[in-house]
């Protein structure tokens, strides 16, 4: 790779923003491979309600970390961040630069300020703590468990909150030692300054623009077929309390298929949730990503990246 080209490139921002367009356009001037940073997206059999590009969308150029997971697993955001850093050295390796696109903070934050390394969970503490989430039904009874055994971390999760609740319990049950312990480890799961040369982006348009394109998108997510999609992932048989099936159209696209509302009411709550879900991206743009440099447009950012693209050549 030539220093003119950067080591990678970031680009994080809300959903509907066009993050997935720039990436094309940027890796088709670097010789880039796109990887996936979005929680959802990374979901096999969430190809339209994830909003993941298709096959012809991709421009010839290519895409991983894509449609890889089975929605039935737990997965983490260790597992997405020891997969990206396995791409990012990959992609290099072969000469080309990364691009990670999506709007997921979290992987971001992991993979620039590190993650603690977890202990594993052996399977059989999994499954019994699956079967006793299902044996007891409810949420708050699992808290009542967890204040038992780990009362401080009771205390800083919400009762609601099963599956942040049955990580803590499966944690204490494989080490005797409260996830707390652990998060305060200094044992990185990955070297940080992987990425630390990173150019970053922030495409971030006005909200009422972002809201226009969630409304627009999601109508064209039905026409292409998100009502038979929600209907396969419910047909799945999975375990409601896992990520997947909490992907934005599962429940009230199916739930218009039953019969429980019309396909008025399912869309409208299905924008309504995107639009609260944008929301929540923007805000935590604004107060995690400060030094990232923010755009209104593709183009502003595509100029942008550009001009520095110049600058490094006449550097070189």
């Amino acid at each position: 790779m030539t220093h003119s080209i950067p080591d990678a490139v970031l680009i994080a921002g809300p959903t509907a923003s066009g993050k997935s367009s720039l990436a094309l356009r940027i890796a088709q001037m670097v010789d880039g491979v796109i990887v996936n940073a979005d929680s959802m997206q990374i979901y096999d059999g969430l190809q339209i309600l994830s909003a993941r590009p298709f096959e012809e969308e991709m421009s010839g150029v290519e895409h991983r970390l894509y449609g890889y997971v089975d929605p039935g697993e737990r997965f983490s955001v260790g597992r997405w961040l020891d997969d990206a850093v396995a791409q990012i050295k990959d992609i290099r390796t072969s000469g080309r630069c990364p691009i990670l696109v999506g709007g997921t903070g979290l992987y971001f934050k992991a993979l620039l300020q590190g993650l603690n390394d977890m202990p594993d969970v052996p399977a059989e503490i999994r499954e019994y703590w699956k079967v006793e989430q299902e044996r007891l039904g409810e949420a708050e009874a699992l808290h009542e468990l967890l204040t038992e055994r780990d009362p401080d971390m009771a205390a800083i999760l919400k009762p609601g909150d099963t599956q942040r609740i049955l990580r803590a319990l499966e944690i204490y049950d494989a080490t005797g030692k409260s996830l707390l312990y652990w998060q305060a480890q200094s044992a990185m799961r990955h070297d940080v300054n992987v990425v630390q040369d990173a150019w970053r982006l922030v495409l971030c348009p006005p909200r009422e623009v972002v809201y226009k394109k969630i409304e627009d998108r999601f109508d064209q997510m039905v026409e292409l077929g998100g009502i038979d999609e929600a209907n396969h992932m419910c047909a799945l048989g999975i375990d409601p309390i896992l990520p997947a099936m909490k992907a934005i159209g599962v429940e009230h696209l199916s739930n218009h298929s039953k019969g429980k509302m019309t396909l008025d009411e399912a869309i409208t709550l299905c924008k309504r949730d995107t639009r609260r879900y944008a929301k929540r991206q923007m805000t935590w743009i604004r107060n995690q990503m400060g030094d990232w440099p923010v755009f209104e447009t593709a183009n502003a950012a595509f100029a942008h990246f550009e001009a520095r693209m110049q600058q490094n050549r006449r550097g070189n």
